[in-house]
């Protein structure tokens, strides 16, 4: 079948094979009709039945939706079909048969929970605004690539099974390798800084990362995509300018290249580009205007996490995407530096979409002595994590990076409703098969 036609490039006056999927069967008695489905999308195929073979008729019209079938015939102008074209049959091939019975509705009349969807996946990627997410996916990994190498990044590949978390033992799913304990690892955070202490200098990485966490919410997965990035002789403000060209890059991308997928999603009209520059917010900022809001039962005082409640305030009056810059040291990782003038102010930055946080980044700390004092203060043992803490001893650049959660991205950005709906085969606290 690699001689086949795509639906989309049958033009009258060929004799063409198409090949794809039975989306639908009417029979209005004389005349009937197979509408096919194949990638690019839907073709008409018409069955005159008392000008055809009786054998081509049953073969066609008795198929079950959802069977692959192969269709070989003349192609011919018809403006009340589908693509403009029907395809008048002279032979068809049932490639592979369904069962009559289907799990869910690929044509999409039928509705499905999430739950049910994501048990037959395959299924549920035959509808046209499910696997329009995915290419529009794929789209926003492709261009945040191309925009990681105009900033002159290297691409990277680092280990998922480790001997030690990335923040220590919480929310690490252990393993046994070879009789010894191992985990599933939460970031490349550890492994991309040791790259800027190299030849590297400057890297990505778009890759999965594990989280133990027992959540259950429309936002958390416990298998996830992270895009990171890391850059020696970068101040936290400087990976923030790196961010906001990336997120934007993903956006421009799928502006560019995907409208089909964006009007099957109804989203055509209403897609933009986010604006730069993003609006930059201190910590001390954020609480005061989400205090003032009066979103919240209580008022936020100084080394508050910001709750879900008092994101989605501040969100809805900022309008936009947006960093919150200079965090509490003591609600940041050790890794994220201090600055100089005042230890209790971390180079720590989040940004945020309107509705959650999308990336968690800062400046490092690159002195070998403070990296230690860090470690302890946060109740860690730095002899575990000394694969990582002696290459600080050889001459460690200063250096600033992030991470951003590629399934919130296109959450986001297409105004998912759970993340899930981002994910092929999503890992949750029930969710381990497919």
């Amino acid at each position: 079948m690699d001689d086949r036609t795509y639906a989309v490039d049958a033009e009258p006056g060929e004799t063409v094979t198409v090949a794809g999927w039975v989306h639908e069967i009417r029979d209005l008695g004389g005349i009937a009709f197979l509408i096919l489905r194949d990638t690019t999308g839907k073709i008409q195929v018409t069955f005159e039945k008392d000008e055809m073979d009786e054998v081509l008729v049953e073969t066609g019209l008795g198929v079950h939706r959802e069977s692959v079938v192969a269709v070989t015939g003349a192609v011919k102008e018809e403006e009340r079909a589908p693509t403009g074209v029907e395809v008048t049959p002279e032979s068809v091939e049932v490639v592979a048969e369904a069962d009559p019975e289907l799990p869910l509705d690929p044509s999409g009349k039928v509705d499905a929970d999430l739950s049910t969807r994501l048990d037959n996946r395959t299924l549920d990627l035959r509808k046209d605004e499910v696997k329009a997410v995915f290419e529009i996916r794929a789209e926003v990994l492709r261009a945040v690539r191309e925009q990681f190498r105009e900033l002159g990044c290297t691409e990277i590949n680092t280990p998922k099974i480790v001997a030690t978390g990335t923040e220590g033992g919480t929310e690490l799913f252990p393993i046994t390798y070879f009789g010894r304990e191992a985990f599933m690892n939460q970031s490349p955070q550890l492994f991309k800084q040791l790259m800027v202490g190299s030849g590297l200098e400057r890297v990505f990485e778009i890759g999965p990362i594990f989280r133990a966490e027992e959540h259950n919410t429309p936002r958390h997965l416990n298998e996830a995509t992270s895009i990171d990035f890391e850059s020696a002789f970068y101040d936290h403000t400087e990976a923030m300018d790196a961010c906001e060209a990336v997120v934007r890059a993903a956006y421009e991308g799928v502006a560019d290249n995907c409208a089909d997928q964006l009007e099957t999603l109804d989203l055509a009209g209403e897609f933009e580009v986010p604006d730069e520059p993003f609006l930059r917010l201190t910590y001390e900022e954020a609480i005061e205007r989400i205090n003032a809001t009066g979103a919240l039962d209580e008022q936020l005082v100084w080394g508050d996490d910001l709750p879900t409640e008092g994101e989605h305030a501040l969100g809805e009056e900022v309008g936009q995407h947006y960093f919150i810059t200079d965090w509490p040291s003591e609600i940041k990782p050790f890794y994220i530096k201090d600055h100089d003038d005042d230890p209790d102010l971390s180079t720590g930055f989040d940004m945020m979409h309107p509705t959650m946080e999308l990336v968690s980044g800062g400046q490092r700390e690159h002195r070998y002595d403070r990296l230690v004092d860090g470690f302890e203060q946060q109740g860690l043992d730095p002899e575990q994590f000394d694969y990582y803490t002696k290459m600080f001893r050889y001459g460690m650049p200063p250096h600033a990076g992030w991470g951003l959660g590629g399934e919130r991205l296109v959450m986001t950005m297409l105004g998912l409703g759970n993340v899930r709906e981002a994910v092929i085969f999503p890992r949750d606290r029930q969710r381990l098969s497919p």
